[in-house]
């Protein structure tokens, strides 16, 4: 498949047996220009239908851009969508060189999978208002305790973070957020150069995974030596909180912003968008060690990669490629 997309989410339904891919409403897909949430449906991960508009912002909502990183949970019975969106206009204080303005995550419900969703708290940011964040996704801890995990933009701060805060049952904050790590703790991003003159160093895409041996990891990416990178991250102490060890890329040349599902058939699963320009989806099957999580090839027979990053091109004879 080519599927166009970028910062893919994928809810594998086992209600249905069906998986779900959201992405950013691209009208040229959809055909629908509205700001929103699309997504495709299939019951193989090879085949999909074309994809449906399953949010849009309303009218009159602070934001007029964005609807990136979309993710949808599931929690206390209902699902949960949640999308980073901004407005230029919406200034907020600078804390750097260079003027910032409102992105943040934004929450949206629906009691249906297959059901639009719709917005919380008429747009409430669940991140400090103040705060220049992005791509929030949610982890539930081994208490059961409900968390936000994002990017702290590096537009605002220069060296890019990635930050947790606690949350209550509805989602709303519990407490203010803690630093987990920030991008230039990790050697092989590395800094962009911008023309206020500094150099910035990258966060985006955190996403949480425990091990079958209760080990907890983190997928973020960043820009390495060439480009965007789906680099892995470990709890030292197994809690969100941290310490965090970085454990160095996944995926290299210019792929990032991936997840991990478990397929039907049991395998563990990544999706990632690569190139960062014009992306496209590209499914990776993973193996979880227990203390590690590790890629074993890239599936060409569902995103259909002429040159993969990991294993043999579709049709190779050779097993050794």
């Amino acid at each position: 498949s080519h599927l166009r997309i970028h910062d893919p989410w994928v809810v594998a339904d086992t209600d249905s047996q069906t998986y779900w891919l959201f992405s950013r409403n691209d009208p040229a897909v959809t055909g629908d220009k509205r700001l929103g949430i699309m997504a495709y449906v299939s019951r193989d991960l090879a085949h999909w239908e074309k994809p449906r508009i399953v949010f849009t912002l309303p009218d009159g909502t602070w934001a007029n851009d964005g609807a990136w990183a979309p993710e949808v949970h599931q929690w206390k019975g209902r699902w949960y969508l949640l999308a980073t969106f901004h407005n230029e206009a919406a200034v907020i204080q600078a804390k750097g060189r260079r003027p910032t303005y409102r992105r943040t995550t934004l929450l949206a419900v629906s009691d249906r999978l297959d059901d639009p969703f719709t917005l919380m708290r008429g747009g409430d940011p669940i991140a400090p208002a103040d705060d220049m964040t992005l791509d929030g996704t949610l982890h539930v801890d081994a208490t059961g305790k409900p968390w936000l995990v994002y990017a702290h933009e590096w537009m605002q701060v220069g060296a890019g973070t990635i930050e947790a805060m606690p949350l209550k049952d509805d989602l709303s904050a519990a407490g203010p957020p803690q630093l987990l790590f920030r991008a230039d703790e990790a050697d092989w991003v590395v800094g962009q150069k911008q023309p206020e003159g500094d150099i910035v160093h990258v966060t985006d895409g955190p996403e949480l995974f425990s091990t079958a041996k209760g080990a907890l990891f983190m997928l973020w990416s960043s820009y390495g030596k060439d480009g965007y990178v789906q680099a892995l991250a470990r709890s030292t102490s197994g809690t969100v909180t941290g310490p965090w060890e970085q454990l160095g890329p996944l995926v290299e040349r210019d792929s990032g912003h991936g997840m991990l599902f478990r397929a039907f058939d049991g395998r563990l699963m990544m999706v990632v968008h690569r190139p960062f320009k014009r992306a496209l989806a590209k499914f990776y099957e993973m193996r979880d060690t227990g203390d590690r999580v590790e890629v074993l090839r890239e599936a060409v027979e569902l995103d259909g990669e002429a040159y993969p990053t990991h294993g043999c091109p579709m049709g190779a004879q050779d097993a050794g490629c």
